[in-house]
């Protein structure tokens, strides 16, 4: 822990009364949009501390968390210990702009009242006016930081999103823009497991992109799609990046333009961006992506990204998820028993597939699929269904498609939207 000359006063009221306003600032609300997660107690910590599978050297969460104890020991007007902890995390994370922040503000707290996180005369001049909205970024990074904490996801829930999620996908990524937030996975045996979750910037102009260059992020399930070599990339994209597979079929249909957004990391001149910061990219502190590239499988890993979470117990999804397994099941009997008028029933009239080949056309390979089966059952393998609901409800589906008889089959994924009580498949292709 480096050492400082500065002794801490605790007996100056002036000191004392600028600390705890600079603290009960921090318990403002955020000035993003709320989410309808429920609240409760905090925990201590981001709920990231590494597993034995993602390596005993990371350190993602760990900066965040030191944070939160700084701002908890400073909320109990506990300034030395504040400072000295400020200082230590200051010293292990250089670019990290709010622990600097915070030692700036201890310091100054000894002479006079702190009216404000980063409290700065105003400013005079074009140079201030900048520092004074870098300033406004971080307050808001740190109401963000702070709100996350502060309104954990009820034990036990998951996004109401996903449905159900194969052995073959381990993880799955889900990210609630109006908390700043991404939350980590692991699909285990007993169901999904929240592992980890982190400070996430998105796009300058907030979310719902619609073309390209509008700087937004987009909204919808979409899937890891590779993992980019770190030494093809620029400092600029951090220690890695992965791209998602945005537009996906859903945004096509719907008229949507733009390309290129990734998950990434950030310059190591800079810790974290602003909340709305990027081009229309996701990004995360370099520590904590590293985690996300140590777990995440390319193709397999659904993310999702929301305006807001809607978490839900896991069991109250089950009636929407059986009631869509029946009409799989439907597709999958009319499909084994080679019934093509009932089969193409499950299609939407404007459905298309890869290379934008309508049903016409994907008739002929319906029927040569059928005749390929020679009669042999037809079995769906490692099923995922992912919601997505707007103003229309689509669900995402995943599955090995394998003939009786046969070890293995190609892997589609089929989108299909409601209109009125049916469910009818408007994109299906092979991606495996």
């Amino acid at each position: 822990m480096p050492q400082t000359s500065v002794h801490w006063n605790p007996r100056s009221r002036q000191t004392l009364v600028g600390v705890l306003v600079w603290a009960a600032l921090l318990q403002t609300p955020p000035a993003l949009s709320q989410t309808n997660v429920a609240r409760g107690p905090a925990p201590p910590a981001p709920a990231s501390v590494p597993t034995s599978a993602a390596g005993s050297n990371l350190r993602d969460g760990q900066a965040e968390a030191r944070l939160l104890a700084v701002y908890k020991l400073i909320a109990e007007g506990r300034g030395r210990e504040a400072l000295k902890q400020a200082e230590s995390l200051a010293s292990d994370y250089p670019n990290f702009q709010l622990a600097q922040l915070a030692v700036g503000d201890l310091l100054t707290a000894r002479t006079r009242p702190i009216r404000r996180l980063g409290d700065l005369p105003e400013p005079d001049s074009a140079r201030s006016i900048q520092a004074a909205t870098t300033l406004e970024e971080l307050r808001t990074e740190s109401r963000q930081r702070v709100d996350a904490q502060r309104s954990r996801p009820p034990a036990h829930t998951i996004p109401a999103q996903f449905l159900e999620l194969s052995p073959r996908s381990r993880h799955a990524i889900a990210i609630d823009a109006s908390r700043s937030r991404l939350y980590l996975f692991e699909n285990t045996p007993a169901g999904l497991r929240l592992v980890a979750d982190y400070y996430a910037s998105v796009g300058k102009l907030g979310i719902e992109k619609t073309v390209e260059g509008d700087q937004r992020t987009p909204l919808g399930v979409y899937f890891i799609t590779s993992r980019l070599d770190p030494a093809t990339l620029k400092d600029f994209y951090g220690i890695g990046a992965l791209p998602i597979n945005y537009p996906n079929p859903l945004d096509l249909s719907r008229g949507k333009t733009g390309s290129g957004i990734w998950l990434h990391g950030t310059p190591p001149d800079q810790f974290a961006r602003a909340p709305l910061a990027t081009d229309g990219c996701l990004v995360l502190a370099n520590p904590d992506l590293e985690r996300i590239l140590r777990t995440v499988e390319p193709r397999s890993t659904p993310v999702v990204i929301a305006r807001q979470l809607q978490w839900v117990a896991p069991h109250s999804v089950q009636a929407d998820r059986k009631a869509f397994e029946a009409v799989l099941t439907a597709w999958r009997s009319a499909k084994t028993e080679g019934d093509m008028k009932r089969l193409l029933g499950f299609y939407a009239p404007d459905f298309q597939s890869y290379r934008k080949k309508p049903l016409s056309e994907w008739t002929s390979v319906l029927q040569a699929e059928t005749r390929a089966l020679r009669g042999r059952e037809l079995h769906l393998k490692d099923k995922s269904y992912l919601r997505w609901t707007d103003s229309a409800d689509t669900m995402v589906v995943t599955f090995g498609e394998v003939a009786e008889g046969a070890r293995t089959g190609p892997v589609k994924r089929q989108y299909w939207t409601r209109r009125g009580q049916q469910w009818q498949i408007f994109f299906e292709g092979v991606i495996g």
